[in-house]
């Protein structure tokens, strides 16, 4: 939720909304957490446990990464602390998707909740010390981070060094092996696989990299059990999520939520739409677009992401925009990267805004077969599912691109918060 509208229901005193768990304490108070606010409400970090103990809780329940890709955090940990040697923890607050405000909230707000997860997860691992990453666009925030860690280590809470470091804000520089490249001195632009980084990740150690909300949960799970953190979500998808909505919503803002609820359900907790919607973009750049009306059973997904469309808005001028940002956004790697996302965001911005000839679609679907699964790191993929989805949800809106040129809608200024600036090459990697 934004902080105007939860400082108000603090001011209120009114309930603790359905679903608030990470963000309780913000309900309760209306301030971030400073070290003595979260000691009050839950006690230090539960650390001495079984060997394992912490990797069958989280694994009993069903906690998955909330980073967008979903992977189990259970196997995870198990994966890292199957390995030998001493491990290393990394903590990924890079959020790079543009239309997410998740985790830079959480870290504002619940900051030690992330750091309890994290000294937890190198506990359960073996880890010796955990690295915290943050864009250099967030400087204010790592430098409040830095301080709550110096405040712990006074107090004497963390058996292990917890270091924060700010990286360049690149679209693909929150992909883990990105950040593992830039701890061992390297540029924050992804690596291939294998090893992947619970085999030889920083500094050829086994590495547990987890998103920061993922570490966070680990932390109310190693507190209060999987069977509290079941008591809420579904049974194929436990929990609570953080989720960033925006658009066309009454009250945009990030908001918790239970997992398993609906795209129509989510909007709906942010006051629902302010005029008629002509799609939904769900899971951000990397996304799909859902079409109107809403599938009932439409879930938000990826990167925790909703963005409301109104109706007269060009979906097709919204998504050349997005697609030229990420061509911008290329590590320059690899082939999809390098020539096939800019020849697609070309083809889409001919859709969009030009003159197509009758070749464009059959041209472009040829190259949207192309790109998944084909680059280094997974950008191509993500190109490619956001382009095919915008093909099927303005279908009648390509008929007509077609046949007729651009649309009166699509000469108004994009909606979705498209960064602006240089290309990623041009500001470095390091």
């Amino acid at each position: 939720m934004n902080f105007e509208t939860a400082t108000a229901i603090a001011a209120q005193d009114m309930p603790v909304p359905y679903g608030a768990r990470l963000l309780a304490g913000w309900y309760a108070t209306g301030r971030p957490a400073d070290l003595s606010d979260h000691l009050a409400r839950y006690g230090p970090a539960p650390i001495d446990g079984a060997p394992g103990a912490l990797a069958d809780a989280v694994e009993q329940a069903g906690l998955t990464g909330r980073g967008g890709g979903a992977f189990p955090t259970g196997r995870k940990l198990r994966a890292v602390a199957g390995r030998r040697g001493p491990a290393v923890v990394v903590a990924n607050g890079m959020e790079s998707e543009p239309a997410s405000r998740k985790d830079e909230t959480l870290l504002d707000l619940a900051p030690h909740l992330v750091l309890d997860g994290a000294v937890l997860a190198a506990s359960a691992t073996g880890a010796t010390v955990a690295h915290v990453c943050l864009p250099r666009t967030r400087a204010d925030q790592a430098e409040s981070l830095s301080r709550a860690t110096e405040e712990r280590h006074r107090a004497g809470l963390d058996p292990v060094e917890i270091r924060v470091h700010t990286l360049p804000h690149h679209f693909v520089s929150s992909e883990e092996t990105a950040l593992v490249s830039w701890l061992n001195g390297g540029g924050a632009h992804p690596r291939s696989t294998p090893p992947r980084p619970f085999e030889k990740g920083v500094g050829k150690r086994p590495t547990f990299i987890a998103n920061v909300e993922t570490l966070a949960h680990m932390a109310l799970i190693a507190r209060y059990g999987p069977g509290w953190f079941r008591e809420l979500g579904s049974e194929s998808a436990p929990g609570t999520t953080l989720v960033t909505l925006s658009g066309a919503v009454r009250h945009p803002g990030v908001y918790e939520i239970p997992m398993g609820g609906s795209a129509r359900q989510a909007l709906a907790t942010a006051g629902g739409p302010t005029e008629r919607l002509g799609a939904v973009l769900a899971g951000g750049f990397f996304g799909s677009w859902l079409p109107m009306p809403l599938d009932p059973v439409a879930q938000p997904r990826g990167a925790g992401v909703l963005v409301a469309l109104p109706e007269d808005t060009c979906g097709l001028a919204e998504t050349a925009g997005v697609l030229a940002y990420l061509g911008s956004q290329s590590a320059r790697q690899c082939g999809p990267c390098m020539f096939g996302i800019p020849s697609v965001a070309d083809d889409f911005a001919e859709l969009a805004w030009g003159q197509p000839d009758t070749a464009l679609l059959d041209r472009l679907n040829g190259r949207l077969g192309l790109l998944p699964g084909r680059g280094a790191c997974r950008h191509p993929d993500g190109a490619a599912r956001l382009a095919t989805s915008a093909l099927l949800a303005f279908g009648e809106e390509v008929v007509r691109h077609m046949q007729y040129g651009p649309c009166s809608r699509a000469g108004g200024p994009l909606r979705l918060p498209i960064p602006a600036g240089p290309p990623a090459a041009e500001e470095g990697w390091r």
